[in-house]
C-alpha cells in the first residue's frame, strides 16, 4: 500500500562517531618509533665523534734551515687526520720534542715534521744497541729520552744518562728472530767511547733501558 510517503523523505539515524585512541605503552609502533630516534641520535653521535678522529704532530712555526738543532720554541702542535702508516712518518705530539737532534733538511713554516728530516746533531754520534725485549719498556720509541745501564758487578749508575732514542726498531732478521730491539742513540762524542768500550768489556753485556719522563 502506497502511503504517500517518497524515500528520500526518509530520515536514516547517523553513524556512530569513532573515536581515536591514543596509543598506549602497549602498542609495538610506539616502541619502534621510540628505537628510531634513539638509533638516530646514537649515529649522529658517533659521525660526530669521528669527525674529530685527529692526531697531533709537530710542525715548524717558522722557515727551519738545514743544521738547525730543534728546541720547543721552533715548534708548535698541528692537529691532523692521518692514517696510521702516514702519521708513523712524523715525530707525534704526544712525545716531547726531541732534544740534541737537529734537521736534516729545511723544514718550512707550517710543515709537519718528518721522522726522516731529524737525527742527531754534530756534537754527538749515533750509536747502535742491542736490548733484550725484558730490558727495555715497551713504551720506548723514537723521540723518547733514555738512561741506559751495563748491569754487572761494577756497574754503580747508568753508562749513559738522558741520551735519545733516534729510531726503535727490528732491522733484520737475526734481532727479530732473537726478539731483541735495536736501538739507536743520540750519544754525545764525549760519552760514546767509554760507553763502547764498557760494552765491550763483556763477553755477554746485559743492557737495560730506563724511560725518562
Amino acid at each position: 500500500m502506497d502511503l504517500g510517503i517518497s524515500p528520500s523523505a526518509v530520515t536514516r539515524a547517523p553513524a556512530p562517531a569513532l573515536r581515536l585512541r591514543r596509543p598506549g605503552w602497549r602498542d609495538p609502533r610506539l616502541w619502534v618509533g621510540i628505537a628510531l630516534v634513539a638509533g638516530s641520535i646514537l649515529l649522529g653521535a658517533r659521525l660526530l665523534a669521528g669527525a674529530d678522529d685527529t692526531t697531533g704532530v709537530w710542525a715548524a712555526r717558522t722557515d727551519l734551515p738545514a743544521g738547525s738543532r730543534i728546541t720547543a720554541d721552533d715548534l708548535e702542535v698541528e692537529q691532523v687526520r692521518l692514517d696510521a702508516a702516514t702519521a708513523d712518518g712524523y715525530l707525534s705530539a704526544d712525545t716531547p720534542v726531541p732534544e740534541g737532534w737537529s734537521l736534516q733538511r729545511t723544514v718550512g713554516a707550517g710543515e709537519l715534521l718528518p721522522r726522516a728530516a731529524v737525527g742527531a746533531s754534530t756534537d754527538t754520534v749515533e750509536v747502535p744497541v742491542a736490548v733484550a725485549p725484558e730490558q727495555i719498556p715497551g713504551s720506548v720509541v723514537a723521540g723518547s729520552v733514555v738512561d741506559v745501564y751495563l748491569l754487572d758487578a761494577r756497574a754503580e749508575g747508568p753508562a749513559l744518562e738522558a741520551v735519545t732514542v733516534l729510531d726503535a726498531s727490528l732491522p733484520d732478521e737475526e734481532l727479530a728472530v732473537s726478539g731483541a730491539r735495536r736501538l739507536v742513540l743520540a750519544v754525545p762524542q764525549a760519552d760514546a767511547a767509554g760507553f763502547l768500550r764498557a760494552l765491550g768489556a763483556e763477553s755477554d753485556p746485559r743492557v737495560t733501558v730506563v724511560r725518562r719522563g
